[in-house]
């Protein structure tokens, strides 16, 4: 028989064997992504297979993909934006048995921001014209955002702001397909509206902790989204809807008008020229912005029915009026569009029950103007418009 010592060097041996097999073990589970072990992406707001589409095991289906999460600063370091890229990247041979079969593959790129809204008036025009796009649903429970398929944005409480302006969390998705005739690009849905809308907010409880601005309670909706329609419409006439908001569309270019939200505290619409294999090309821009964080995007900006910004008092509120006309589709803040601009915020301005807009020139645009002036726009828009 062996004596007691002997029994103690055996099992302290087959611990220690079960042990290491255990870490081999432990570290091939972890170097596969497989439970327990997942990978944590941007600042750690994102787990894998946590839910949404674009970070389950769906979209690395295909051969050779893979998904990468690369961080560009943390948020709150000086009051710079800091960004966080998750890409997922596949190449494929292709298929059937030709040899001369040309290599595809895709790129889908999902780019999360955390920091002010851009200083520059340029640069937040194009940071408004995106994220306030028309094919956006609002954000439900009080929360001043908008989530799209391949965007979302969301304003972040005033204790956020950076030297005067507000700060905000985005999404950004695209898809580029590479291909025998190149480069080009694809739709993109990265998950649910739902599922993005929690990938929004997760993203900004990290964001807002780590920059020290975070709320006492994380934010959270339990409100159903109410989805806009699928997809875009050939521009009508008025576009979006809008009396007298009309254009001289080339018959020869893809437009594609995206009629948004439409409440008494945020109004958006949306005209993009479409060119297959290139990303949509920005033509006109309108909203309407009546809640105090939602209104404080456009503040810095300069003002003016020939800037395509007025303020005014809606129902008691602050509310803005923004517009922005492409070149190539306007007169690049001339008569046509003022007349088009002046327009917009008539009807609109009816509708959620505004005081009189102050246009060019300090002058103020009575009720009773308004409704004549909408009526001859009405009727004289082929003449006056184009």
């Amino acid at each position: 028989m062996e004596d007691g010592g002997k029994r103690r060097r055996r099992g302290a041996v087959l611990a220690a064997a079960l042990s290491g097999a255990m870490l081999i073990s432990g570290i091939g589970l972890w170097a596969t992504d497989s439970w327990p072990f997942k990978d944590r992406y941007c600042w750690g707001a994102w787990e894998q297979d946590s839910g949404p589409r674009f970070l389950g095991d769906y979209v690395l289906r295909d051969p050779g993909s893979e998904r990468r999460a690369t961080e560009s600063g943390t948020p709150g370091s000086g009051g710079e934006t800091a960004t966080c890229t998750l890409t997922v990247t596949s190449s494929d041979s292709g298929s059937g048995s030709s040899s001369t079969t040309s290599p595809t593959g895709f790129q889908d790129r999902l780019t999360l921001s955390y920091g002010p809204v851009p200083e520059a008036p340029d640069e937040r025009r194009d940071w408004i014209d995106r994220y306030f796009d028309g094919s956006a649903s609002a954000l439900p429970g009080g929360l001043d955002g908008l989530v799209g398929n391949d965007r979302a944005m969301l304003i972040l409480p005033e204790a956020c702001d950076v030297a005067g302006r507000p700060s905000a969390v985005t999404l950004w998705g695209e898809s580029w397909g590479d291909g025998p005739k190149g480069r080009h690009a694809m739709p993109l849905t990265l998950a649910s509206l739902p599922d993005i809308s929690t990938m929004l907010l997760d993203a900004a409880d990290v964001g807002m902790r780590k920059a020290g601005c975070a709320p006492e309670k994380p934010l959270r909706t339990s409100a159903p989204m109410v989805r806009l329609t699928e997809g875009g419409d050939r521009p009508g006439d008025p576009v979006c809807r809008i009396p007298g908001v009309t254009f001289p569309l080339d018959e020869d270019e893809r437009y594609e008008q995206r009629v948004g939200v439409v409440g008494d505290r945020l109004q958006t619409c949306s005209l993009v020229r479409r060119k297959l294999g290139s990303p949509d090309e920005p033509a006109a821009q309108f909203v309407m912005a009546g809640s105090p964080r939602t209104a404080a995007v456009f503040a810095g900006l300069p003002e003016g029915a020939a800037h395509g910004l007025v303020r005014t008092a809606c129902d008691g509120r602050d509310t803005v009026f923004y517009a922005r006309i492409a070149p190539g589709l306007g007169d690049g803040g001339g008569e046509k569009d003022r007349r088009v601009f002046e327009r917009f915020t008539e009807a609109v301005g009816r509708r959620v029950g505004c005081e009189p807009v102050k246009t060019t020139g300090g002058t103020e645009r009575s009720e009773a103007t308004e409704g004549s002036e909408a009526t001859e726009a009405t009727e004289g828009s082929e003449g006056e418009a184009r």
